[in-house]
């Protein structure tokens, strides 16, 4: 049966071969090498030729000699899947499973089913590529002394596991999986498996934005791929260090290294990487404003996604699509690309994948502690000459479970202490961005004044309100929620305070949409002050004229409260601007603070917090002010 399917693959293949590989053709059939090794020391500088390769193939399978069947069909499996062919490629690496298994080739089995893995793990099918990369993993746990062979496909069942945790946004995880697979590859002295492990450490350093660290690792893996003359390893960590002179800011710089780097992609013929390289070059034309050029490598990526099926660039493409818009002021295209690149997002990164994903890693992990503990359990069972087999087993069993449980919870106790001192720092942080000396300084500054004016009734006045400000905001400190009627009362006492500097010409209104009961809502302390801050010192501080503050409360839909707090200032734009003039710049911490604080609080509600920061302009394109809206959640 294998050997039909093969005539079909090959018919198509029939080129003149010459005789001199025909005979060393005929020599290994005759030899009936089994490991990898023996064939690959003899084929290695053929097995890129599909030509040699579908002869070799075509005549291993005429005389029934699967192992080498099952390695010229790998072989081609991995030249079709590098020029991004994939189905033609998946095709061909099953052929090979069906001959390793006519072979009964344990090695060769591993190795068929870790290609389909990568391969299904390039196309984002991540349920299918995990499948093959666990079942690689069984078979070869089964091997008690396995060869050199094996263990390099273990290896890379490791790094392809780690590449899942990647996916699911677990770097650090991903990286001390790359690590143990970087730790085998040395003891094999494989430097091709030492090249990919340090590009993967890279990619996950790149997210986490250690840009400097990743870019280390890109070189080294860049010094590896340079020793061992592989072209592709070159092209793939040149297109990354590109990426990071892209997000360094370093554009021309990652130019001169794109484009000669896109021919080479072409020239190898892998539209993989060449994809990659299109957007990135798009990108960086975009980053200088050569928006034209940026369009045509942009859609020119988005082509070859779409040809060669590759959702996570075709989203991609459309997130820089979607950037490149904006800049061209063609904000309904950019709305389009977005909705396009997040509908993919959510296909690639559903929740169905991503349960799927722990629940099969947890399970390998498992069955691998199950597997360690029973060969604990047998070696010390050796030891004591097999007595008291069953009372043995159960307490190794019952102390490997009570030292599993223990190890878990001092992790989430680790988890926990470090997410509420990540929450009392924001709180202090908090704290001292509403206390800040300048606050004080310049309110009783204010003070002062009516004082010194004799204006007694003024100065007891806003004396009053400012010692109420400041015990109530002590007071909120200590709190993790309060009622809107109380946030409501600070933030008024804070823009009487600041508004004696205004010279009393901010006018400032509350309003409290029917039928809202202030004292029944809860949300964190101190979060609006912030916001009016910002729209004081930003907004209306340069602003001639009327200047106005409406902060408005209403309910939103069943789940969701709204708080919008509107200005008539300058916008956003225009404070930038005067912002980068002035010779002190006020800098806003609060308003990140508070966004943080309210990504925290996220984790306790079924809802999330949300802020949108408008800029609003009239039907003339002229600033109209700024409004900021908070979606608060009531359950």
């Amino acid at each position: 049966m294998v050997f039909f399917f093969c005539l079909i693959f090959t018919l198509s293949h029939s080129q003149i071969v010459p005789e001199s590989f025909k005979q060393l053709s005929d020599s290994l059939i005759h030899a009936r090498p089994k490991t990898y090794r023996e064939l690959d020391s003899v084929l290695r500088n053929k097995r890129a030729d599909t030509v040699y390769m579908h002869y070799f193939n075509q005549t291993s399978a005429r005389n029934g000699y699967y192992d080498g069947q099952a390695y010229a069909l790998n072989q081609l499996g991995r030249k079709y899947r590098d020029i991004s062919q994939f189905p033609k490629a998946i095709s061909l690496h099953q052929l090979a499973l069906k001959a390793a298994e006519e072979a009964d080739n344990l090695e060769f089995r591993i190795y068929s089913l870790n290609m389909l893995g990568v391969i299904y793990r390039k196309s984002d099918a991540i349920k299918t590529a995990l499948d093959y990369h666990q079942e690689a993993l069984d078979l070869a746990s089964t091997e008690k002394n396995p060869s050199n062979g094996i263990k390099r496909s273990i290896n890379v069942s490791l790094n392809s596991i780690g590449n899942l945790y990647q996916t699911l946004r677990q770097y650090d995880i991903a990286i001390a999986q790359y690590k143990k697979s970087m730790a085998l590859e040395k003891e094999l002295d494989n430097k091709l498996g030492l090249a990919i492990n340090y590009q993967n450490i890279g990619e996950c350093l790149e997210h986490k934005g250690q840009l400097t660290e990743a870019l280390h690792h890109y070189r080294t893996s860049l010094e590896y791929n340079n020793e061992i003359n592989n072209h592709k390893g070159l092209i793939i960590c040149k297109n990354s260090i590109a990426q990071i002179y892209i997000k360094q800011n370093k554009v021309k710089e990652a130019l001169e290294i794109l484009e000669p780097n896109l021919l080479a992609a072409e020239e190898i013929g892998n539209m993989y990487i060449a994809t990659s390289i299109n957007l990135n070059i798009g990108w960086a034309l975009m980053e200088l404003e050569e928006y034209q050029n940026a369009e045509k490598y942009l859609n020119r990526g988005l082509a070859l996604a779409n040809t060669h099926h590759l959702p996570s660039f075709i989203s991609e493409a459309y997130s820089l699509l979607s950037k490149l818009a904006t800049h061209k002021e063609s904000y309904k295209n950019a709305l389009l690309y977005y909705q396009k690149a997040e509908s993919l997002n959510v296909a690639i990164n559903s929740e169905v994948n991503r349960k799927y994903i722990y629940d099969l890693i947890i399970k390998y992990e498992t069955e691998k502690q199950h597997n360690e503990i029973a060969n604990l359990a047998n070696e010390n069972l050796l030891i004591n000459l097999k007595l008291k087999r069953n009372k043995n087993m159960l307490f190794i069993g019952a102390l490997g479970m009570a030292l599993l449980t223990f190890l878990l919870y001092i992790l989430y106790r680790q988890k926990e202490l470090k997410n509420d001192k990540k929450i009392l720092t924001l709180e202090q942080s908090m704290l001292r961005s509403q206390m800040n000396p300048h606050f004080l300084f310049n309110s009783l500054n204010s003070i002062k004044l009516y004082i010194i004016n004799n204006d007694k009734k003024n100065a007891v006045h806003y004396l009053n309100k400012f010692s109420k400000l400041v015990r109530k905001i002590l007071e909120a400190s200590s709190l993790k929620e309060i009622s809107l009627f109380d946030e409501l009362e600070t933030i008024e006492l804070y823009m009487n305070i600041e508004n004696i500097r205004f010279s009393n010409e901010i006018n400032f209104v509350i309003l409290i949409d029917e039928p809202i009961d202030p004292h029944n809502v809860k949300i964190p302390s101190l979060i609006l002050q912030p916001f009016l801050e910002n729209a004081l010192w930003h907004g209306l501080s340069t602003k001639e004229g009327e200047k106005n503050i409406e902060l408005r409360v209403s309910r939103e839909n069943s789940n969701y409260i709204k708080i919008t707090i509107t200005d008539n200032g300058v916008g956003r734009k225009a404070s930038e601007r005067l912002k980068r003039n002035k010779v002190l710049k006020r800098k806003s911490v609060g308003i990140d603070i508070t966004k943080e604080r309210l990504a925290n609080f996220s984790k306790d509600f079924e809802h999330s917090f949300q802020v949108e920061i408008i800029d609003l302009y009239s039907s003339e394109k002229e600033s109209l002010g700024t409004q900021v809206i908070l979606h608060i959640p009531t359950s």
